[in-house]
């Protein structure tokens, strides 16, 4: 089991940014990967980014790739999402989700890779 707690979102206008946080508490140990996903209002849940604990390796969906970025501090437990040159068009709600199992270099970017959710925190882009 293992709880993740989202914060950092806001409203920001067109070009701005934001950097999101997910603190991850229990089995903590059992994390291998960490991924941001987002769900805009009337659309279906799609995959932003998300990153190895080991090595830090990272993939990003072509959608945000060159503006935003992913990282961790393990010792902390925490994932962040450092989002520049925001536009109106990444206004959704953004969850932090533990990837499901281990792969050895796999990083994790269907749906179905993830499996613990947080509760999602609002990111408003206005033009």
């Amino acid at each position: 089991q293992v709880q993740l707690v989202e914060s950092g979102g806001g409203l920001v206008q067109a070009g701005g940014s934001l950097r999101l946080s997910c603190a991850a508490s229990g089995r903590t140990f059992s994390i291998h990967a960490m991924g941001w996903l987002r769900q805009a209002p009337g659309k279906e849940r799609e995959f932003v980014a998300a990153i190895r604990r080991s090595g830090g390796s990272t993939y990003y969906s072509d959608s945000v790739k060159g503006r935003f970025t992913i990282s961790s501090d393990n010792a902390k437990n925490t994932v962040y999402l450092q989002m520049n040159s925001l536009k109106p068009e990444d206004t959704a709600v953004y969850y932090c989700a533990s990837g499901r199992g281990y792969w050895s270099d796999y990083v994790p970017r269907r749906i179905a890779d993830f499996g613990s959710w947080g509760q999602g925190t609002q990111v408003t882009v206005s033009s």
